[in-house]
């Protein structure tokens, strides 16, 4: 992670009638004893643990960063990184390819710094891997070599949490990751046989529209595998050509982490796993790069932070971490040149403010809570399935309508807009990539919402609407004053009947951004 490759709350989808009658089954299985699953209250439950915050600190970084010493109460757990294979030995694990875990105890005092971490109340976890290294699964071509390897450092610091930042090479790597999946697997069993349960999270890069073709495909052989992940940490940093122009970095986070959601679903599903919402979102961590980023011109604020953690207070995301507590704090006078990363400094003004308190606020968890939890199957609340029309700004989307560019509606007290033109396709089916459907998520109905009357033109915008008068596709009309375009060639056919008849009728009413452009409003 230390120098990266390289979005409105979008749900599951939880309503389609097999969908349904299967949540039926599974919630009736449960009761029955014959499926081991959870009900909807444990479901609800179960994405209320407890969120922690551990920043990355730099083991090898120079100069050294005394992690033991935590600037604050923020700063007292800790991902330790990057453990990498051995450059001279591909399944020897090593502290950034220049120290074996035994000369890191000797020559950083590693070992005698975590327990005096340990001592004040703080906790680590281990992170394998980063940008610039090898990942012990990409040259450790043995999965028993490759499990002992994870094995001896758990081991060794007594960990409860592991990390695996796989990036750059090691991330497009199939044979590797199916590799690291079935010696992560391993290693789980063998530590909870011996009562040590051990959480796994996969730390990966994203664009503001979530998880690349490689870090879906890493993921997606930890869960074939049968690797019980606690989740998928987001690198909300480096968007690099990625990132839309005039779009903060704040607000690209913001998309990557609903789009990492919406990711999840489906690759769980994938594997016939049905998750809540409040379940898929604890299974989601954010790690900004903070202050200024590798990629010039992309700055990570301390605005940007306090967003972030009310974000993830918002959503009940499962982790925070950051990159790095090496870096909290303002840059010296001596440090010129702002633009280009330093190790030991955020390249913002921070003054009293730090970044691991600001990303850290009320979250009150520790790293090993994720441990020895279970992925099962979630049965569906049905109340909460069901759209109110009196409460709903737009219409609630049916299935047989068909709904243009730019059209409005509400589904699961969620407000969709459409890409293009639709039929058919369910607003919040779950898709790995955001082309595959054509809604997009604009944000939750507000409470007190009432339905959003259908705007109106002055006499004149448009010609009135006759029945007499042949009308030709694309000629607009207003009928009441509400303006509507023909679909296709018409005469006789009121657009009164375009509400009750959508499909059928030749008529639709102009959305609302059309009506804007024509009016400059």
């Amino acid at each position: 992670m230390s120098t990266p490759s390289v979005r409105a709350v979008r749900p599951r989808r939880r309503l389609s009638i097999p969908r349904l009658i299967v949540a039926v089954v599974v919630t009736s299985a449960v009761i029955g004893g014959g499926i081991v699953g959870l009900n909807w209250a444990q479901a609800q439950a179960e994405g209320t643990r407890s969120a922690w915050f551990a920043g990355y600190a730099d083991v090898t970084a120079t100069p050294a960063f005394a992690f033991e010493a935590p600037r604050s109460a923020a700063a007292k757990n800790v991902v330790l990184s990057f453990v990498v294979a051995d450059p001279a030995a591909g399944c020897t694990p090593s502290w950034g390819g220049a120290y074996s875990m035994s000369q890191a105890a000797s020559s950083l005092d590693l070992d005698r710094r975590i327990a005096r971490l340990q001592q004040q109340g703080g906790e680590i976890a281990i992170s394998f891997g980063g940008q610039k290294n090898d990942e012990l699964a990409t040259t450790c071509t043995s999965v028993s070599q490759l499990a002992a390897a994870y094995t001896s450092v758990i081991s060794r610091y007594d960990v409860s949490t592991i990390d695996l930042d796989i990036e750059g090479a090691n991330l497009s790597d199939p044979a590797a990751n199916t590799r690291r999946a079935e010696a992560l697997a391993r290693v789980q069993s063998e530590q909870a046989a011996a009562g040590h349960p051990i959480a796994v999270w996969y730390t990966l890069p994203v664009a503001p529209n979530g998880l690349g073709p490689d870090g879906q495909a890493a993921v997606r052989a930890a869960l074939a595998a049968k690797v019980e992940l606690s989740g998928v940490n987001a690198m909300t940093m480096d968007y690099g050509a990625a990132l839309p122009a005039n779009t903060s970095m704040i607000t690209a986070s913001e998309s990557a982490l609903n789009d990492v959601h919406r990711q999840l679903d489906a690759l769980y599903l994938e594997q016939k796993i049905t998750l809540g919402d409040k379940t898929l979102w604890s299974k989601i961590g954010a790690t900004p790069m903070i202050g200024q980023n590798d990629t010039r011109g992309e700055i990570f604020d301390l605005a940007a932070a306090k967003k972030l953690n009310a974000f993830v207070l918002a959503h009940g995301i499962g982790r925070v971490s950051m990159w790095s507590l090496n870096r909290d704090e303002t840059c010296g006078a001596n440090y010129v040149n702002l633009s280009v990363v330093s190790d030991a400094c955020s390249g913002v003004a921070q003054g009293k403010a730090s970044f691991a308190e600001l990303l850290g606020a009320s979250l009150t968890g520790k790293p090993h809570f994720s441990a020895g939890k279970v992925t099962t199957d979630e049965a569906v609340d049905p109340s909460s399935l069901v759209d109110n029309p009196a409460t709903s700004p737009y219409p609630i989307w049916t299935t047989d309508s068909a709904y243009l560019q730019g059209t409005k509606v509400v589904w699961h007290h969620n407000v969709y807009e459409a890409k293009w033109w639709t039929s058919g396709d369910t607003p919040d089916d779950p898709v790995l990539n955001d082309w595959q459907t054509p809604w997009l998520l604009v944000g939750p109905v507000l409470p007190g919402e009432t339905p959003i009357p259908q705007p109106t033109l002055p006499p004149g915008t448009f010609p009135d609407w006759s029945g007499t008068v042949v009308f030709n596709k694309g000629d607009r009309v207003l009928f009441d004053g509400v303006p509507y375009e023909a679909k296709w060639w018409t005469q006789g056919d009121s657009p009164e009947a375009a509400s009750s008849d959508p499909n059928g009728s030749p008529w639709v009413p102009l959305t609302l951004k059309q009506i804007r452009a024509i009016t400059g409003g």
